[in-house]
C-alpha cells in the first residue's frame, strides 16, 4: 500500500525539464493529471452555521514537520479528497470518490501560543487604486466573500477561496448558508456637471456588488483534519455563484516546483482588513516547501486567506504568456525551528490530484481535466 501512495503522489512529475538554454522561458509544464470520480453521494443533516469565521489558520506544524509525515495512503487520500456540499437551502451532502490513473488508452484503472505577525520588516504590500488597475486582469479576479476572506474568479459561475473562510473544521461559520461574492465596481456618479473639476490624484470611489453562492464544495481533509497538520493541507474551497459574473477569470493550474518559478516568486492580491475596501498586491520568493504547502514570507493580514496565488509562464501549446493559479493563500503560520521562532505565510498548493478535483468540480467531466 506504502508503493501506492507514493505512485499516487509522484504520479505527475512534470514531463518537461529545465533545459539549460540562455534563452530559456520560464514554461508550464506538462503534468500526467489523474482523474477523480465521484462514486456515492449521501445525503446529511443539515449543519448548524455556528462557528465563527476566521480570517487565519495557525499552525504549529512547519516545513520539516511537514516533511517528515508519512505519506497518506490510497484509502486516507481518497478520504481526505471526498468533500462535502453546502447548498444555498441549507442542505447538505457527501460525496465519496474514487480516484483513477488514465492510460494512454485512455482505459480507467485504480491506481502553542505566540504573537502572530504577518508583516515583515518593511511593508511590502501594494494598494491598488483606480477602475483602470482594478477593473482589469489580473487585479479583477479578485473579489471578497461575505464572510470577510478573498476568493479569485476561476472560471464564469466559479470563485476558489480557503476552506477556513466557510468552514472551521468542525462546523460551517455563521453566514455560509448566506454566502456572497462581492465585486468592486465604480459608485455611480451623482450626475453633477463638475467632473472637470475632480481632482485627479484622489482614487475613484469603489463600492461591491454581491452575487448570491449557489454552491459550495469542501474537502473532506480539511474537515476531518480540523485545521491541524494534514488538514492544513486541504484549506480550499470552491464556490459556484448563482449567476454568471461576466468577468476575464484566471485558470488553476498544478503548482510547478519552487525552483521552477519565475525567480522563484508567487504573487497574490486580497482585501487585507487593516486596509478595508482596498484591493492589496504583493509579491515574494518562496522560502520553503512540501508537496501541499509553498512557506514564504508575503506580507499580508487577515482578510487575505483565499486569495489565488498566481505565477506567470510561457504556455508552449499555445505559444503565448499565461497566468495560472498554483495555489492559494491560507494564513500564518508560527514554526519553532530548532528552538529558533520563525513565522511563515502559507499557501496551499495545486497538487495534481486537487488540480483533477477542482476542475471536476468546475466542468463536471473529467475529460476537460487531463492537462494541469
Amino acid at each position: 500500500m506504502a508503493a501506492l501512495s507514493t505512485l499516487i503522489l509522484l504520479l505527475c512529475a512534470a514531463k518537461d525539464v529545465m533545459p539549460s538554454s540562455p534563452h530559456w522561458k520560464p514554461t508550464w509544464p506538462s503534468y500526467r493529471v489523474p482523474v477523480i470520480l465521484p462514486q456515492s453521494t449521501l445525503n446529511l443533516d443539515k449543519p448548524q452555521f455556528d462557528a465563527e469565521a476566521r480570517l487565519e489558520v495557525v499552525s504549529p506544524c512547519g516545513p520539516a514537520c511537514h516533511k517528515s509525515s508519512p505519506l497518506p495512503t490510497y484509502e486516507e487520500v481518497k478520504n481526505y479528497l471526498s468533500y462535502e456540499t453546502l447548498y444555498a437551502n441549507g442542505s447538505l451532502t457527501e460525496t465519496e470518490v474514487g480516484i483513477y490513473i488514465l492510460s494512454n488508452g485512455g482505459d480507467a484503472s485504480r491506481g502553542r501560543s505566540r504573537t502572530k505577525r504577518q508583516i515583515y520588516g518593511y511593508d511590502s504590500r501594494f494598494s491598488i487604486f483606480g477602475k483602470d488597475f482594478l477593473l482589469n486582469y489580473p487585479f479583477s479576479t479578485s473579489v471578497k466573500l461575505s464572510t470577510g476572506c478573498t476568493g479569485t474568479l476561476v472560471a464564469e459561475k466559479h470563485v476558489l477561496t480557503a476552506a477556513h473562510c466557510i468552514h472551521d473544521g468542525k462546523s460551517y461559520v455563521k453566514g455560509a448558508q448566506k454566502l456572497r461574492v462581492g465585486f468592486l465596481k465604480p459608485k455611480q456618479k451623482d450626475g453633477s456637471k463638475g467632473s472637470n473639476s475632480t481632482n485627479l490624484a484622489m482614487p475613484e470611489k469603489m463600492k461591491f456588488q454581491w452575487i448570491r453562492v449557489k454552491r459550495t464544495h469542501v474537502p473532506k481533509g480539511w474537515i476531518k483534519g480540523n485545521a491541524n497538520d494534514i488538514g492544513m493541507d486541504y484549506d480550499y474551497a470552491l464556490l459556484e455563484l448563482k449567476k454568471p459574473h461576466k468577468r476575464k477569470f484566471m485558470k488553476i493550474g498544478v503548482s510547478p516546483p519552487a525552483r521552477h518559478l519565475p525567480g522563484g516568486r508567487i504573487h497574490f492580491s486580497g482585501y487585507d482588513n487593516d486596509r478595508p475596501g482596498n484591493l492589496v498586491y504583493r509579491f515574494c520568493d518562496v522560502k520553503d516547501e512540501t508537496y501541499d504547502l509553498l512557506y514564504q514570507q508575503c506580507d499580508a493580514q487577515p482578510g487575505a486567506s483565499g486569495s489565488g496565488v498566481y505565477v506567470r509562464m510561457w504556455k508552449r501549446q499555445n505559444h503565448k504568456w499565461e497566468r495560472k493559479i498554483i495555489g492559494i493563500f491560507s494564513g500564518h503560520q508560527w514554526v519553532d525551528m530548532n528552538g529558533t521562532p520563525q513565522d511563515f505565510n502559507v499557501a496551499v498548493r495545486i497538487t495534481p490530484l486537487k488540480y483533477a478535483q477542482i476542475c471536476y468540480w468546475i466542468k463536471g467531466n473529467y475529460l476537460d481535466c487531463r492537462e494541469g
